[in-house]
């Protein structure tokens, strides 16, 4: 029977090992689907990018190297690859889907829940908003360490950076981000995005 592969061991066996696969697949599955689950609201879809994610695993597994960085930190930068191939597939998709069909009629009842849905989530919009305009480096540490709970030293190595480097855009988007939220000028009301080193 094979063994299946240790956090700091050989992960190219996943590609020709079922069995270590399978310990891969049920070691991860969960912190993937919680990372595709925070950036896609629809479960179907968010179901078929988790799979294409281990299939991706699988597809670059020979790629893995253990000196460059954890098995879970290589497989948060697999993830990342994956649904930013899915959005512009998506952005493709609306453009042509725009161009055939138009737009859908909404009924007061629809509208009326809509807003509701806006109202209730107005202060995460503000945050989420805020954290798009940040430069796209900052952006991904930031979400790789507050959003998805990695520490810093693994996100460093999903982006394939130094942790120092890592840390310094991570302490430049927080400062960024309680600039642009906090109103007039009150630092203490602006949401709080505490993360571990």
């Amino acid at each position: 029977m094979a063994h299946p592969p240790s956090s700091d061991g050989d992960l190219r066996r996943i590609a020709t090992d079922p069995d270590a696969f399978e310990a891969f697949y049920r070691e991860h599955v969960e912190a993937v689907q919680r990372f595709v689950a925070r950036r896609v609201d629809d479960r179907e879809r968010a179901a078929d990018l988790t799979a294409e994610i281990f299939l991706a695993t699988i597809a670059s597994a020979g790629a893995y190297r253990p000196g460059r960085g954890t098995p879970v930190a290589w497989l948060f930068g697999v993830a990342r690859n994956v649904l930013a191939d899915d959005r512009r597939r998506s952005a493709r998709e609306l453009r042509a889907t725009s161009e055939i069909v138009g737009r859908r009629l909404l009924d007061d009842d629809d509208i009326a829940r809509i807003e509701a849905r806006l109202d209730a989530a107005a202060r995460s919009r503000a945050l989420y908003a805020a954290i798009a305009t940040l430069p796209e480096n900052e952006r991904t540490v930031l979400e790789l360490v507050a959003v998805d709970d990695l520490p810093v030293a693994q996100a460093a190595a999903a982006l394939g950076i130094r942790p120092v480097t890592a840390r310094v855009r991570l302490h430049r988007a927080r400062r960024t981000l309680r600039a642009r939220l906090a109103p007039d000028d009150s630092p203490a009301s602006a949401p709080t995005l505490e993360v571990a080193p």
